[in-house]
């Protein structure tokens, strides 16, 4: 039987697997949605804990305000960059330019 915290990771996965390539969302938007408004640092330390799950773009979930906060969870430090600008997202000095422009709100386009 999984724990409470591991369906809660699921959870945040699955929404994780449809942000759309080139376009980012935050940790805050990922709780919203799931109901859990003060619940960003947990899905951070699901995105922490993704890196060994198949299929999802923990790259593509960043910060409130657009900054590369999971960056040192990579296998390095630039690697987070690299895939949002192979996205078109551009990124600089770790933040995402035009972060409005690229921000998905899953509370937007998921019902």
């Amino acid at each position: 039987m999984k724990s409470k915290s591991e369906n809660y990771f699921d959870q945040v996965f699955q929404v994780v697997k449809l942000i759309p390539r080139g376009k980012v969302t935050s940790y805050g938007a990922i709780a919203n949605y799931l109901g859990l408004k003060s619940g960003a640092r947990m899905v951070g330390y699901a995105m922490n804990a993704s890196h060994g799950e198949k299929d999802v773009p923990a790259h593509r979930v960043v910060n409130r305000n657009g900054v590369l906060t999971g960056k040192h969870h990579f296998s390095s430090p630039k690697e987070m960059e690299e895939l949002l600008e192979k996205e078109g997202v551009v990124v600089e000095d770790d933040q995402v330019l035009d972060f409005e422009t690229v921000f998905w709100d899953p509370s937007k386009y998921l019902l």
